[in-house]
């Protein structure tokens, strides 16, 4: 069954991360299996990142203000969004996903919704006063938008547990599908030489690699305080912190390494794309996130992908499965947990070590391809297709139809 999918984002921005990613890959996968896929954002359509984009997309913007209030969306979706099987939404908190809520109320188009974890209870901990402003409008707005979806998708179990215990409002209708990335490059031995050549001070280290947004909730604070606890372990030992700053913290986390007195035994090199980003991967001796709250994680994916051991905080939503299959280590979202998880890394006998580098591949082929993920997709949307179709041929002639 031929499928048109149309995908909705606030923004196909990359530095926005996960969704924007995995929306692409998946978009890219699909079409190769011979679906068609669209993309609909609320980017200025002069936004410099479109014109590499390589879906088709309707960039409805500029949106505006921190909500991204978009007058297009609602109009564009009630005119286009019958040539599409499937909607769906990446995402909430962002007027993208009200909107479809919205246009779509009534039409008969089924729309889905991926959180991406933006339901975690993390931030309703740590974000207090956000969270307060977000029951403001949850119940005219996202508890709407997930009760009235055909399902809301979670990318782990973990994911759909947790997504319950941030409104006590709260109905969906749950399907937990894969998630994953595409297989990295092979040249390995090239990409690592094109990392190191951009940074031949670190050729000879054993590198400990982080990959993300430069922010709090990623743990970056504990991974460097971590790191200057068990420094003495392996001289050798280097961190290399990946990733654009999500909020001007990286100053203060190079004010932190100064104090620790371990500022020469970190290199920053700001986000990483393409070969470079890879190079970085095959460089590195293992992949650190001790992150407070990740709802899947892509950069852990391609660690892993990379036959990279990853150093993960339970709190990455897919921590079970790499603890299960041994292709990592798993610690808490603490300093202890972080310096418990380097320690165990950085003097882990050769054998072991080389024994959980191809777990860690056997782990990515097994769960977290893109292909995977483009397949379980799929399935759920036929499904849902199959299901309305049933219901509406066991209606009676007369009835009105509602949604």
């Amino acid at each position: 069954m031929h499928m048109k999918i149309l995908h909705l984002l606030s923004t196909i921005d990359p530095r926005a991360g996960g969704p924007t990613e995995g929306v692409r890959q998946s978009g890219l996968s699909l079409k190769s299996m011979g679906h068609e896929v669209e993309v609909v954002t609320l980017d200025d359509p002069h936004a410099p990142w479109l014109a590499t984009f390589p879906l088709t997309v309707h960039a409805l913007g500029p949106s505006k203000g921190n909500y991204g209030m978009c007058p297009r969306l609602v109009p564009w979706l009630r005119e286009h969004a019958s040539r599409f099987d499937a909607v769906i939404v990446n995402g909430l908190w962002q007027y993208h996903s009200y909107g479809t809520w919205k246009a779509l109320r009534g039409i008969g188009v089924p729309y889905y919704v991926f959180p991406h974890g933006m339901l975690d209870p993390w931030f309703k901990r740590t974000y207090p006063l956000k969270h307060l402003k977000k029951w403001l409008y949850w119940p005219w707005a996202e508890y709407r938008v997930l009760r009235d979806a055909e399902r809301v998708l979670f990318t782990a179990e973990e994911e759909r547990v947790l997504a319950r215990e941030s409104f006590s409002l709260y109905r969906a209708n749950e399907e937990v599908v894969a998630f994953g990335t595409n297989p990295p490059p092979t040249d390995a031995s090239a990409l690592r030489a094109h990392f190191l050549a951009q940074y031949p001070q670190l050729a000879g280290k054993r590198l400990i690699l982080f990959l993300g947004r430069i922010h709090e909730k990623k743990g970056c604070d504990l991974l460097i305080e971590a790191f200057a606890s068990v420094r003495d372990f392996d001289p050798r030992a280097h961190l290399v912190m990946a990733g654009p700053d999500g909020g001007e913290w990286q100053a203060q986390l190079q004010t932190l390494a100064e104090k620790l007195g371990i500022a020469d035994r970190i290199t920053w090199t700001g986000m990483l794309g393409g070969d470079m980003k890879w190079g970085a991967f095959h460089a590195s001796d293992a992949f650190a996130l001790p992150s407070h709250q990740e709802n899947f994680g892509i950069a852990v994916a391609e660690a892993l992908g990379c036959s990279l051991p990853v150093l993960i905080s339970d709190k990455v939503n897919i921590w079970r499965e790499v603890q299960t299959d041994g292709a990592g280590i798993v610690g808490t979202d603490t300093v202890e947990g972080a310096a418990n998880m380097l320690r165990a890394w950085l003097t882990m006998h050769p054998a072991d070590a080389a024994k959980m580098r191809t777990q860690a591949l056997a782990t990515f082929t097994k769960r977290f391809t893109v292909d995977a993920m483009s397949h379980d997709l799929v399935r759920v949307l036929r499904q849902g297709a199959l299901n309305r179709n049933a219901a509406f041929a066991e209606r009676p002639r007369t009835a009105s139809v509602e949604r």
